[in-house]
């Protein structure tokens, strides 16, 4: 999945929390995010609220591409409040979003690099 398909995918989907997302369209939307943060931190100076409402579109944008991104490693997104466990939780979450996707269908849905 290239950076555009991954961004447009990932903004289209931004209350979806089933199915599965592939490490591409998961590892290129972290870039996006990077890249808004540092536009909003540099052009808005983080105040305001257009910085709160942009800040409020990517977090949920993030948090449903992270569960999902669970769901193809085959975990339930509640997995991703492991990360609350300072530092052992953040290794455990890192290393489930670097894993390569299940094989096959599994209960969240079809492999996504099938479709």
């Amino acid at each position: 999945m290239s950076f555009v398909e991954s961004v447009k995918t990932c903004f289209s989907k931004i209350v979806t929390f089933d199915g599965r997302a592939r490490r591409s369209e998961y590892w290129w939307f972290e870039v996006c995010i990077l890249i808004i943060d540092m536009l909003v931190t540099g052009l808005l100076n983080d105040q305001g609220v257009i910085a709160g409402v942009v800040g409020i579109i990517v977090f949920l944008a993030a948090l449903s591409v992270t569960i999902r991104r669970l769901h193809d490693v085959g975990k339930s997104g509640w997995f991703y409040l492991i990360n609350l466990i300072p530092f052992v939780g953040q290794i455990i979450l890192l290393i489930f979003l670097i894993k390569d996707s299940e094989p096959g269908e599994n209960k969240y849905g079809p492999n996504p690099k099938g479709m």
